[in-house]
């Protein structure tokens, strides 16, 4: 019994650190997943490829959940591989979880969709991503849930979300230009100073009125300085960007600064802040955002 996916992962709009609402886009870099299930076994054992000592429990609860809810509580093995660098801001444990619970589902021969009223649909994408959800707060990996985050990587396009309530407020697709700065440095999202977010919500409420209006670039720069400066990261990369950017913000807690053109803006060109960033420690990533979503491979 072996099921393989794949999961997004994503930028941020607005960070749901400070009042529970938060909006993502999710963006062509992937976590891969690979479950074997094993009738017999009563544990789950995972492996991240990329990181052998890293905690594993995140992934390893997915499966226990979803062979729980969906099958006979199954253990068995759980590998991941990724594209998206652990603990950057850019939602690798969101898509860990998203690709680890879809991958689960087709170990179990599910038929994993969209629409909850068609009979050929065992599980919705959006069930899944709330199962992974769960498993990140009970892993302790995540102040908010991250819902916001991981309906991004599940559905792909631009997600505004209740994280609260694990509501989806809105979806809608975008077509943008992705540039990503990484530096050397990773930040925890479950270390995060949430009172020191918490002291920016007007900001933040300004930010999801924006994202809610379908102003998703205008709402993501406001949020990258007001969590900038909330998070104690430099705002002069983000500055640096904008006059030739659509849009720019830290990612989740830090420590990358995502900035985004629109491909039909000619005021827009991330080559240009490519070289800005350029003598900045770390690793730059050209890419582009993604409307598909997850999916089992």
């Amino acid at each position: 019994m072996e099921g393989r996916a794949a999961a997004l992962g994503a930028g941020t709009v607005l960070n749901a650190l400070a009042t529970g609402t938060g909006a993502a886009f999710g963006i062509d870099v992937e976590t891969r997943a690979t479950v074997t299930l094993d009738p017999g076994a009563d544990d789950v054992r995972g492996e991240i490829a990329e990181a052998p000592d890293a905690d594993t429990a995140l992934i390893e609860r997915c499966v226990a959940l979803a062979t729980e809810r969906w099958g006979d509580g199954e253990g068995g093995a759980v590998r991941t591989d990724s594209d998206v660098p652990l603990a950057a801001g850019l939602k690798s444990s969101s898509a860990a979880a998203n690709a680890t619970v879809l991958a689960t589902c087709d170990a179990l021969g599910l038929a994993v969709g969209d629409d909850a009223d068609d009979p050929a649909v065992d599980v919705t994408r959006l069930d899944a991503c709330r199962l992974g959800v769960r498993a990140a707060r009970e892993a302790g990996v995540t102040v908010t849930g991250a819902f916001d985050d991981a309906t991004a990587s599940m559905l792909g396009g631009v997600t505004v979300t209740d994280n609260g309530a694990d509501e989806l407020r809105s979806r809608e697709a975008v077509d943008w230009d992705v540039l990503v700065w990484t530096p050397p440095e990773r930040a925890y999202s479950a270390d995060a100073d949430v009172a020191r977010c918490e002291a920016v919500a007007p900001m933040a409420d300004l930010v999801a009125d924006l994202a809610l209006d379908g102003r998703y670039a205008e709402a993501m720069t406001v949020n990258g300085l007001a969590f900038s400066a909330a998070l104690g990261f430099d705002a002069d990369p983000a500055v640096e960007a904008m006059p030739h950017a659509t849009g720019v913000s830290l990612s989740g807690t830090g420590p990358s600064v995502v900035a985004v053109a629109n491909p039909d803006d000619p005021e827009t060109d991330l080559d240009r802040v490519a070289d800005a960033w350029g003598d900045r420690p770390g690793t730059l990533r050209r890419t582009t955002t993604r409307n598909d979503g997850a999916t089992v491979e």
